[in-house]
């Protein structure tokens, strides 16, 4: 497992969370939202896109990126997450680009757009 690098300007990070886990998720969501200013998305109990498993996702820049990476991976507990640059290459994103926090979650590649 490769711990993220800061090589890309835009970047996304999914939380994964289970119907056991989903409280202590939510904890860790609301503490983000209070330590950073950054877009945090919806708390998504359902599948949504390439997720797998329910997740909320993080956006932020490369500034933020030295910051948040070691912070996220200090106070995750045992969840999952996925950090994966945004160039617009979805496929691309998600797979050369991407990097997990924890144990890595499979993906539907085939939920995505390779624009």
């Amino acid at each position: 497992m490769t711990f993220p690098t800061n090589i890309h300007q835009s970047y996304h990070a999914h939380v994964y969370f289970d119907d056991k886990t989903s409280d202590f998720a939510a904890q860790l969501r609301s503490k983000i939202t209070q330590d950073f200013t950054l877009a945090v998305g919806r708390f998504h109990q359902k599948l949504v896109g390439p997720h797998t498993m329910w997740s909320f996702s993080i956006s932020f820049e490369k500034a933020d990126f030295e910051r948040l990476i070691p912070w996220l991976d200090n106070a995750r507990g045992g969840l999952s997450i996925l950090v994966h640059a945004v160039t617009g290459d979805d496929i691309t994103d998600h797979t050369e680009y991407a990097y997990w926090l924890g144990k890595p979650v499979e993906l539907n590649l085939s939920a995505l757009d390779n624009n």
